[in-house]
C-alpha cells in the first residue's frame, strides 16, 4: 500500500444499499487474516500504523530512497480514513544530494461487503495527494491528484478437501483511476510536462503458513516460520491519455511477511517490468503496528458504532 503541512477533511460517501455481513479489525474475514501488503493498498478498513516503510532503488539518474509513514483510523466499523507522508532522498550522479518531504496524502475507504464464510472483502476508496504540501526539489507536484479505487480480498479456505493444501492461498488487489488537477505544467527549461489520467491496478498472491498451521493442518512448524506469509505483489500504472496512452510501468515484488498479534514486518524485492520503469532491482521493507490490538479500548477502536 503508498503514504504526515496541511489539514483537509475528506468525506467519502459510499453506496448505502450494500449488505454488510460482518466486519473485524485488521483484515479478518472469518478465519482468514489478510496482512497489510507493502506495495498495493489493502482491501480492509483498519486501525494501523506503518512506521517506517523504507524503499530504495538505483535509477539511471542515481539512487532514490523513500522513508514513509502511514496511519489508518476507523471512524465507524466499516468506514476509515488514512493519512500519509514520505521523506525522499535523491542522490543524482555527479550532483549534490537533495532531500525533503513529498506531498501529504489523505484517503477514505468504505468496506461495504465482508463474507466470513467465503473469506471475502470488498471496499471502495477515494484519496488525494495534496499538491504544494511537499518540496519541489524532490519532485513534489504543485497540483493535487485524486484517486478512486475498488479493493478486494479473497481467501481460498472454502476449497474442497481435494485441494486442501491450496486453502492457505489468498489474493488481494485493486483497480483504480488517478486524475491530476492539472493537465500539464511548464518546466524551468520551458518544456511542457503532461500529466495523464492513469489506470492503476495490482494484486498480491499470498500463501499463509499461519492459516496452514491453524486452519488446515499442523505440520509442526516452529517459530518464526509458523508466522510467515510468503507473497508476490504486482503493481502497474497505465496512462490513458495526453500522449502517453498505454505506456505501462510497474513492478513485480516477491517477498515475505512475518506477523504476530501486535506487529508485522515485511520485506520485498522490487523488480521493474520494463525499461520505462527502471533497470535495477530495489527493495522495500516495512514495520507495521496493529493499533486495534495494541490499544483496543482507546486508539484502536472506531470513533462511532463501537459495541
Amino acid at each position: 500500500m503508498k503514504f504526515p503541512n496541511a489539514t483537509l477533511i475528506l468525506i467519502f460517501l459510499a453506496a448505502t444499499f450494500a449488505i454488510v455481513e460482518s466486519s473485524s479489525g485488521h483484515g479478518f474475514a472469518g478465519a482468514r487474516f489478510f496482512p497489510a501488503t507493502l506495495s498495493t493498498d489493502d482491501p480492509f478498513v483498519n486501525d494501523e500504523l506503518s512506521l517506517p516503510t523504507v524503499f530504495t532503488m538505483k535509477t539511471p539518474e542515481g539512487r532514490e530512497t523513500n522513508i514513509a509513514s502511514d496511519i489508518a483510523k476507523r471512524i465507524t466499523p466499516n468506514l476509515g480514513i488514512e493519512l500519509g507522508e514520505e521523506f525522499v532522498d535523491l542522490s543524482p550522479k555527479g550532483e549534490h544530494e537533495v532531500s525533503g518531504f513529498g506531498n501529504v496524502e489523505l484517503g477514505a475507504k468504505y468496506q461495504f461487503f465482508t463474507s466470513e464464510k467465503h473469506e471475502t472483502i470488498f471496499s471502495l476508496g477515494a484519496g488525494v495527494e495534496i499538491g504544494g504540501t511537499g518540496q519541489k526539489r524532490v519532485g513534489a507536484d504543485s497540483f493535487s491528484t485524486w484517486t478512486s479505487a475498488f479493493f478486494f480480498g479473497k481467501g481460498f479456505g472454502d476449497l474442497p478437501d481435494t485441494l486442501l493444501l491450496l486453502r492457505p492461498v489468498a489474493v488481494t488487489g485493486l483497480v483504480g483511476v488517478v486524475i491530476p488537477t492539472s493537465a500539464s505544467t511548464r518546466m524551468s527549461d520551458g518544456e511542457i510536462e503532461r500529466h495523464p489520467n492513469v489506470l492503476q491496478f495490482g494484486f498480491a498472491l499470498e500463501y499463509s503458513l499461519i492459516y496452514l498451521q491453524e486452519q488446515v493442518k499442523d505440520i509442526g512448524l516452529g517459530a518464526p516460520f509458523d508466522r510467515l506469509i510468503p507473497l508476490i505483489e504486482l503493481s502497474f500504472d497505465t496512462p490513458l491519455n495526453r500522449g502517453q496512452r498505454g505506456e505501462t510501468t510497474g513492478t513485480i515484488n516477491p517477498g515475505v511477511i512475518w506477523s504476530s498479534k501486535y506487529i508485522q514486518f515485511g520485506v520485498e524485492a522490487v523488480v521493474p517490468i520494463n525499461e520505462r520503469t527502471g533497470k535495477s532491482v530495489g527493495v522495500i521493507g516495512q514495520l507495521h503496528f496493529y493499533l486495534d490490538d495494541l490499544f483496543p479500548h482507546s486508539l484502536g477502536r472506531p470513533l462511532f458504532g463501537w459495541k
